[in-house]
């Protein structure tokens, strides 16, 4: 296994305490997406919350999340991968928004990642409420219909709010399968629970193929069976692995928009993430943390705990030679 150079590590703590220093993803370095020719894995926040249709406050999850993750260390304890050490990541800030008005966002979260995909960069992008997704596949997934591992007490797969509103963060998945981003009949989404609007809610999702694991299937098979017929689902192809925090029970992330009770543990989520390894993965997101919900941060870091879970998947896949930005320095 080659190793990257040093300047892409993150800072230690045996050199600057973890509470000091400028707030960056995971203590990495810095770099803006102009300069970032040689990264293979960017992290990226999209500070933006213009979906959200009750409890606002995702548009600072990032800031939130890149403090908290200051907790995250090198080496995973489980798998033993490596990742700042197998491949080169970066915190690449956040893309730009425009927090009053929803197309424009839309518009410019696409045009950043498009830049991050000319680049070759595999981005782990921190919300932000679920509707960042959708701009997210626009530039990822325009050319093929990407699949997904979609974690989440919601579907996502409404309709429209007030009869005209076609972008929330109840619709990014009904918009992306319309739009020919997403191949529902290789999305599975996980943990789905909670108190429907109208008995249809769940029958478009479930009519276009899509994969619905609810919460009481979820533990009637077990995390072993979860794993292995979410894989069977997206198969070898290229998916989108999408974690909103609100699949956790809220005991564990509190801070979010739509919590629901009785949902599963952050031990289960990190295991079933963890059966993920090897899938071909194009990408990936933790949305919906907000801190004025959570402000002692604990939702913040169990987020930033499933990303650096979820990087260690981007990272094994990028070390393998399947993806980034050309050979380990």
């Amino acid at each position: 296994m080659s190793s990257v150079d040093p300047s892409y590590l993150p800072v230690s703590g045996d050199v600057l305490p973890r509470y000091a220093g400028i707030a960056t993803f995971m203590r990495l370095r810095h770099i803006p997406v102009e300069e970032a020719e040689a990264v293979q894995i960017g992290l990226v926040g999209v500070p933006w919350d213009g979906g959200t249709t009750n409890r606002p406050g995702a548009r600072h999850g990032p800031r939130q999340m890149r403090d908290l993750s200051t907790m995250v260390r090198n080496v995973h304890h489980v798998s033993g991968i490596k990742p700042f050490h197998q491949s080169r990541c970066a915190d690449l800030g956040d893309s730009p928004v425009n927090p009053v008005d929803i197309n424009d966002t839309l518009e410019r979260v696409e045009g950043f990642y498009r830049t991050l995909v000319e680049k070759n960069i595999l981005p782990l992008s921190a919300g932000g409420d679920h509707l960042v997704t959708l701009p997210i596949m626009r530039a990822l997934c325009r050319n093929e219909a990407c699949g997904m591992v979609h974690f989440d007490a919601h579907t996502d797969t409404l309709d429209r709010y007030f009869g005209e509103s076609k972008y929330t963060h109840g619709t990014p998945f009904r918009r992306a399968i319309e739009e020919g981003l997403l191949d529902p009949k290789r999305t599975v989404q996980i943990g789905i629970r909670g108190g429907l609007y109208t008995d249809k809610d769940k029958e478009w999702g479930l009519d276009q193929g899509i994969r619905v694991i609810e919460i009481e299937e979820f533990f009637d098979l077990g995390v072993e069976a979860v794993v292995q017929e979410a894989r069977r689902v997206v198969g070898d192809q290229a998916c989108y692995l999408s974690f909103d925090v609100d699949a956790l029970d809220p005991v564990y992330a509190p801070g979010t928009g739509t919590p629901e009770i009785g949902g599963i543990t952050t031990a289960q989520a990190q295991q079933v993430i963890r059966g993920l390894r090897g899938l071909n993965f194009v990408g990936g997101d933790v949305v919906e943390v907000s801190p004025p919900f959570d402000p002692g941060g604990n939702t913040a870091l169990v987020a930033v705990t499933m990303m650096f879970e979820i990087l260690c998947l981007f990272s094994d896949k990028v070390s393998m030679g399947s993806a980034g930005g050309g050979n380990l320095a």
